[in-house]
């Protein structure tokens, strides 16, 4: 059913995100997923609340109509890359580890400030004896929050992140942050399809897609 209340109040999280890409100096395209029972007042909301924080759109229809439904997305995203931009990162690589941590916590997320385990505080002191400390910071953390709590939801405030580990990827270049509870491959069901797969009695693999 049609829902205006419910979209209103989730729009605020889609703003954060809006906010923060243009905190990188370049312009934004927000790609509007079309789900089949979506009505075109819904669609209109998100539109004219695009309008208003300065980012383009674009309504996709991929699932519905394969690479057609996302040619409007595709040019719109050309036409972004041919702007002009100011594109900089958020902080300076030569920034300390834990400022740079301080500065995604705040800047991105919306935190107050940051916490950390004794482990988590151990092994990005021991990244820094080895000279890593000039390296990109990742933030592993829910996608269902802003914060590291997934029960927070929509644009909150008034929160702390808390790095519960940190971990070197020196091949890749960075250094990984974990906070809160996070398993660091997402993307998964909580029944994933290799539950699925095995062999029949005669010996032919059943379940793979």
């Amino acid at each position: 059913e049609e829902n205006l209340e419910a979209l209103k109040k989730g729009s605020v999280n889609l703003g954060a995100h809006i906010d923060n890409l243009k905190k990188f100096g370049v312009p934004v395209v927000v790609a509007i997923n079309h789900f089949y029972a979506d009505t075109q007042a819904e669609i209109d909301y998100i539109e004219q609340f695009c309008k208003e924080k300065g980012a383009d759109f674009a309504v996709t229809k991929c699932f519905a109509e394969g690479g057609e439904g996302g040619t409007q997305l595709a040019q719109k995203v050309v036409d972004a890359c041919e702007k002009e931009n100011n594109f900089h990162y958020l902080y300076d690589l030569d920034m300390p580890v834990y400022e740079k941590i301080e500065t995604i916590a705040k800047e991105i997320y919306g935190a107050d400030g940051v916490d950390y385990t004794k482990e988590a505080k151990a092994a990005i002191d021991e990244f820094v004896k080895l000279g890593a400390d000039k390296m990109p910071v990742c933030m592993a953390k829910t996608q269902y929050s802003l914060s590291d709590n997934p029960k927070l939801l929509g644009r909150p405030e008034g929160f702390r992140i808390t790095v519960s580990s940190a971990s070197l990827s020196n091949g890749a270049g960075f250094i990984v942050c974990q906070t809160g509870s996070i398993m660091t491959m997402p993307g998964l069901s909580k029944s994933p399809a290799a539950y699925r797969i095995d062999i029949d009695e005669n010996g032919n693999t059943v379940g793979l897609f």
